[in-house]
Formats: C-alpha cells, sequence, structure tokens
C-alpha cells in the first residue's frame, strides 16, 4: 500500500505545466498569472496548445497510477490516487507548492469510477460556459465526485471523493476569496 501511495506520489507530482512552457520557451509558468503551475495559468502564456497538453497530462498521471497500482499491488488503487492527488497538490520539486489538482482528481476518476469521470468532466465543462470563470468550474465539478459515488452505489468511494474534494476547495481558498470579493478574473480576461 506505501509502495502504491509512493508510486502515485511520484507520478503526481510531475509539474507538466512548468515543464512544457519551459521546453516551449515561455519561462517559468509560475511568474505570470495566478503563479499556479496548472492549466488555467498555462492558458495565460498565450498558448492555448499548451494548456490543453497540461490539461490532458495532468489527468492522465493519475489515471496511469491507478492502473499501475492496480496492475502491480491489486486493491491499492485508492492509495495510488491518493499519492497521485497529494503529489500534484504539494510536489516535493517545487517546494510543495503545486497546482490545484482540478484535472489530476478527474484523471483519478477515470479508472475508479469512469461514470463519475464523465460527470465531473460535463460538470466543468457546463460551468466554464455558464460562469466563464475557470476555479468556479473547477470546484463545481470537484464538488460532483462525492456525490457521484453516491448517486452511483460506491459509499465505499464516499469519503475518499469527500476528502479529495476538500483538497481541491482547500487549494482554491485564494479564488474563493476574489469571488467573494468580486475580483476572479474571467476566462478570456488578462490577470495580474
Amino acid at each position: 500500500m506505501m509502495l502504491a501511495l509512493l508510486l502515485g506520489y511520484l507520478l503526481g507530482s510531475i509539474p507538466f505545466g512548468l515543464l512544457l512552457t519551459r521546453f516551449a520557451g515561455k519561462g517559468d509558468i509560475r511568474e505570470i498569472g495566478s503563479g499556479n503551475i496548472g492549466a488555467t495559468n498555462v492558458l495565460r502564456s498565450g498558448s492555448k496548445g499548451l494548456a490543453g497538453a497540461t490539461l490532458v497530462l495532468d489527468a492522465l498521471k493519475a489515471t496511469a497510477a491507478v492502473l499501475i497500482a492496480r496492475a502491480l499491488w491489486p486493491g491499492s488503487e485508492a492509495f495510488a490516487a491518493a499519492g497521485a492527488l497529494l503529489g500534484h497538490l504539494y510536489p516535493v520539486w517545487l517546494k510543495f507548492r503545486g497546482g490545484k489538482g482540478v484535472a489530476t482528481f478527474l484523471g483519478l476518476l477515470i479508472p475508479l469510477l469512469w461514470p463519475a469521470a464523465l460527470v465531473y468532466a460535463l460538470v466543468w465543462l457546463a460551468a466554464l460556459l455558464i460562469f466563464r470563470i475557470s476555479s468556479v468550474g473547477g470546484m463545481t465539478a470537484a464538488i460532483s465526485a462525492p456525490v457521484s459515488a453516491a448517486v452511483f452505489g460506491r459509499q465505499d468511494l464516499f469519503p475518499m471523493m469527500l476528502g479529495f474534494t476538500l483538497l481541491v476547495l482547500w487549494r482554491h481558498h485564494g479564488n474563493i476569496a476574489r469571488l467573494r470579493a468580486g475580483k476572479e478574473p474571467r476566462i478570456g480576461r488578462r490577470s495580474g
């Protein structure tokens, strides 16, 4: 179980947003916009392609962690999932300053409960289209995960999903403060 947690953490802690923008000559993504390493901030670098790749890779690293753990240590998938999310949120390589976990949460749902992953993606997209605020989309999607676990009859996953949701919401505490103050940037507008 500890090996699965460690595997998940190591895969989850790969900072794809930072790596992709550096390799593309965009510099250190932590020095622009929100300073975050996730897809939304990568989008602020001016590259939709890099932002899309960051989103996909941040999701797939969690999917990979769960699938590898399932193959090597059956029954350890939850530990790999937890490690992947924690690795993304608190990567040792970046002094424990990682992303917000929205794409990574989606990625771990795919092998654990794919219908919940589908609901998550649809909720995320719908909230983005309605509100045009990335953090609202991400937080709303995260909230859908434990609800989906309950609706789809996976009460065994509910506590873990609830914990993951609380972690993602915690990582959005700055966004929540800006939302309350009416200062959270909308998609398509530059933020400082």
